[in-house]
């Protein structure tokens, strides 16, 4: 049985510890609503980045946390948000408010159809208004404050993108000379600062990736058509993004604060980085000697070791060229930018590499047909191929006889990839 002392001393205790309790609480939890005092030091704006009157400040003081709104209201009762639902501590809090608020809609708002895009921040029109600044704590309470404001000299004009493009919209960046790169267009319908425009591509993941936009006439921000390219690094031997479907997004802000966005769509496929190489750089000629119009033949192989497919054109494996004085652009298989060939080259040459075949035949590569439907021909990763040909020599120049004859892998209208592999000494014999 508890003696008397020993349950006094028990009522005294649990006494003592609510006090504290509640003291803490009273401490954490003073007394009152949420929202203790709220102001906007002058009343009276002209948002139109001139220098004069374009901000105001917007103090509030919450004695705990709580979700926070502001907002201003026209004599309409249209609602405009500066902030909504936003959690917040408790304390002090002083806003620069130069009189953007959240995107809204007014009747009198005609953008055209050459804007597809999104208004995220715009200027109070010129009027009168009335702001208010509410919270609402965790327990339910809440209570909001409010004033007056007046707008006038609103700089309303919005600075729109307009005519937003993106050529071609499947994209294959891998140097194959076709659609290698995308073309972006936009027009700005009001200056901005430079830092204002920002182009980037969204991959599947979320990763924005910049672009940078072209030399042209208009300066970065101005108003008027900009252009952007974008090569997906593969120019500076960057590995491109993954095949699959991208978002192209266009973000204006101007000195106000306002914001507008567009976007669209791009897909990339058959991406990566050419990669190509004659096998352990070996080369096979027919003979060191041919008698003079006989045919001078070669063997090698082709490996494409990269991510990227290997655009070819002809003419095929084992093509003869009857004379010295043939060559590839005779046959109509022109030399043609992105595309890879092997060439055979000599000392007498009078153009570099003039006899060219394809790193395949129809049978062997891989059909992928162009944007414009017409049939491309490529050595896929990882695939090898045998190139074999020949080219009759029927011309002797004494003064280089004997002379040598030499492979190349060509990246034409890039560079020349292997360059004077499997270099042979060639005599010409009389007949």
């Amino acid at each position: 049985m508890i003696n008397r002392s020993r349950l006094l001393s028990i009522v005294i205790a649990v006494v003592l510890v609510g006090a504290l309790l509640a003291a803490a609480w009273a401490l954490l939890r003073p007394a009152g609503p949420p929202l203790v005092t709220a102001a906007v030091a002058d009343p009276a704006l002209s948002p139109n980045g001139d220098g004069a009157d374009d901000l105001t400040h917007l103090t509030y003081t919450l004695r705990r946390p709580a979700t926070l709104s502001i907002y201003f209201e026209d004599a309409a009762g249209q609602r405009f948000y500066f902030r909504q639902d936003k959690t917040r501590a408790a304390g002090d809090y002083n806003l620069e408010f130069g009189g953007v608020v959240d995107a809204f809609q007014l009747p009198s708002d005609e953008f055209g159809a050459e804007f597809t895009g999104q208004v995220l921040r715009r200027v109070l029109p010129n009027g009168d208004y009335t702001w208010f600044v509410s919270a609402t704590d965790a327990a339910g309470g809440s209570n909001t404050l409010s004033g007056p404001l007046t707008i006038t000299g609103a700089d309303a004009a919005l600075p729109l993108v307009v005519n937003f493009g993106v050529s071609p919209v499947l994209f294959s960046p891998n140097q194959d000379g076709i659609d290698d790169r995308a073309a972006i267009t936009l027009a700005l319908t009001k200056d901005i600062p430079a830092a204002g425009l920002r182009v980037y591509l969204i991959a599947p993941d979320g990763t924005q990736l910049p672009i940078q936009e072209q030399p042209g006439n208009r300066q970065p921000g101005q108003a008027g058509l900009h252009t952007f390219e974008y090569d997906a690094g593969i120019d500076q031997g960057l590995t491109p993004p993954t095949d699959g479907a991208y978002t192209v997004v266009a973000e204006t802000e101007d000195q106000l604060g306002q914001r507008v966005r567009v976007q669209t769509e791009l897909a990339i496929a058959h991406g990566g980085l050419p990669r190509a190489e004659i096998v352990l750089g070996e080369v096979r000629f027919s003979a060191s000697s041919i008698v003079v119009g006989d045919v001078l033949s070669f063997t090698l192989v082709v490996e494409n070791y990269g991510t990227a497919p290997l655009r070819t054109t002809g003419p095929e494996p084992g093509y003869i060229y009857e004379s010295m004085g043939a060559n590839a652009n005779a046959l109509g298989a022109y030399e043609q930018a992105g595309a890879w060939r092997i060439g055979i080259m000599c000392q007498t040459c009078k153009s570099d590499y003039p006899w060219r075949w394809a790193l395949g035949t129809a049978d062997t590569l891989t059909l992928i047909p162009d944007s414009n439907g017409r049939p491309q021909y490529y050595l896929m990763p990882g695939q090898t191929a045998v190139v074999t040909g020949g080219v009759a020599l029927d011309d002797v120049v004494p003064s280089l006889n004997p002379q040598y004859f030499w492979a190349g892998l060509i990246h034409e209208n890039v560079a020349v990839v292997n360059n004077r592999i499997g270099q042979e000494l060639v005599t010409i014999l009389a007949p």
